[in-house]
C-alpha cells in the first residue's frame, strides 16, 4: 500500500520577535510574494466566543498583518477576506532557537487573553527525512534540552501541545531510517512525560491522516510513543482530508488504543483532497483547496476533543507550485483560501 508522506511538511521556518502588551511573541513575518504583512496597525482581531473555542487568537500573526497591511493600501475587500483567516485561533509553531521565550511569550499572552495557548513542537531530530522541512533538533540529548525549555516556558498557564507532525508516520512508512527508530519512540515517551508533568497541559500525539494507509499500521507506534500518558492524538496536520473521513480514520485508530480522543486540523480541508496532477505532490501547496471549519471544542463526536488549526493557513507547504519555503507566509495563496471559502 502506498503510504503517503509529507503529512505535515509546512513548519513555521523564520519567526521574528514582537511585542504584544507586555508578553514577548514570536511570530513569522515573511512573505514569499513580496507582499510582506508587516504593518504594526491594529487589525482589529478579537477572541473567539470561550464557550465555543478556548483557544487563543494571535491578534498579531501573518494573516492579522496582512489585514492591516491590505487595509492601509485600501484593498478593503480582500483584507475581509484575510480576515477569515486572522480571525480564528491557530497553531504556534515553536522554533528551535528560544523554546523557552517564545512559549512564554506565547502562553503569558493567551493567559493575559484569558485563553489557552495552542502550540506546536516539531524539532525531532531527522524531521522530514531531508525533504522541505528538513532539520530538527541536533540529536536526542539536544532535543530533550529543547523539551526542557518548552515546558519552563509553558509553566502552569493553560496550553495545548500537538506534538511532532510526522514523527511517527515517517517510522511507519520506512521514510526514518531504522537506526532512529528506538531514540524517537524514547524521545516521544519523555516529551509528553515531561509536558504532562506540568499544571494545566494537555498533549496531543500526531498520528497520520486519512490517506497515508492503515490505523493498523500507526496504533502500535503510539503505544510505543507513549500515547498512554497523552491526552489523545491529532489527525490531518497540515493536510486535506475532510472532517468526515478524518472523524472516520480517528476512530477506528482510537478504539486500538484505548479509545483515546483525538483533535482534527480542518484548517484546509473544506474542499478535501486535491486529486491531480502527480500523487507524490499532492499535498504541497495544492490548487483550489479552502478553509474548513472553524476551530471549536463543539464537535459531533465525543472522541473529537476539538477542531484545530495547526497548519497556519497561508503560510507555505514548500518550494513547489510557485511556493516559497516551507513555513512563511504567502499572501497570494491564503487569499485564494480565504476566497474559496463559503461564509
Amino acid at each position: 500500500m502506498y503510504l503517503k508522506r509529507g503529512a505535515w511538511r509546512g513548519a513555521r521556518t523564520r519567526t521574528s520577535a514582537v511585542l504584544l502588551g507586555a508578553a514577548l511573541l514570536i511570530a513569522g513575518c515573511s512573505s514569499g510574494d513580496g507582499d510582506e504583512p508587516d504593518d504594526k496597525a491594529d487589525a482589529g482581531i478579537t477572541q473567539q466566543p470561550k464557550d465555543k473555542d478556548p483557544f487563543w487568537v494571535n491578534p498579531d500573526g501573518n494573516a492579522a498583518q496582512q489585514v492591516a497591511a491590505f487595509e492601509k493600501d485600501g484593498k478593503k475587500e480582500d483584507a475581509e477576506e484575510i480576515r477569515k483567516i486572522a480571525q480564528q485561533p491557530t497553531g504556534e509553531w515553536i522554533g528551535p532557537e528560544n523554546p523557552e521565550q517564545e512559549a512564554r511569550g506565547f502562553t503569558e499572552a493567551a493567559d493575559k487573553a484569558g485563553r489557552t495557548a495552542l502550540l506546536v513542537l516539531y524539532n525531532i531530530p531527522h524531521r522530514d527525512c531531508g525533504q522541505y522541512s528538513q532539520g530538527g533538533a541536533a540529536d536526542g540529548n539536544a532535543y530533550r534540552t529543547w523539551i526542557d525549555g518548552v515546558a519552563k516556558g509553558i509553566g502552569d498557564r493553560s496550553t495545548t501541545v500537538i506534538l511532532e507532525p510526522d514523527a511517527l508516520l515517517h517510522l511507519v512508512d520506512g521514510c526514518t531510517p531504522d537506526e532512529f527508530h528506538e531514540e524517537r519512540y524514547d524521545l516521544l515517551k519523555g516529551a509528553i512525560g515531561k509536558l504532562k508533568s506540568l499544571k494545566n497541559t494537555k498533549v496531543y500525539v500526531d498520528a497520520g491522516n486519512a490517506g497515508w494507509g492503515h490505523p493498523d499500521q500507526i496504533f502500535e507506534p503510539l503505544k510505543w510513543a507513549g500515547i498512554d500518558q497523552a491526552d489523545g492524538f491529532s489527525v490531518n496536520v497540515s493536510n486535506f482530508y475532510t472532517t468526515k473521513d478524518s472523524i472516520a480514520y480517528g476512530k477506528q485508530l482510537s478504539a486500538k488504543v484505548g479509545n483515546k480522543p483525538f483533535v482534527i486540523d480542518t484548517s484546509r480541508n473544506g474542499n478535501g483532497p486535491y486529486t491531480e496532477g502527480k500523487p507524490d505532490e499532492r499535498w504541497c501547496n495544492p490548487p483550489g483547496r479552502a478553509l474548513g471549519e472553524a476551530p471549536t471544542t463543539k464537535t459531533p463526536d465525543q472522541l473529537v476533543d476539538a477542531f484545530v488549526w495547526v497548519k497556519r493557513p497561508g503560510e507555505s507547504d514548500g518550494e513547489c507550485k510557485g511556493g516559497p519555503k516551507a513555513g512563511e507566509w504567502w499572501a497570494e495563496y491564503a487569499l485564494k483560501l480565504a476566497k474559496a471559502t463559503t461564509p
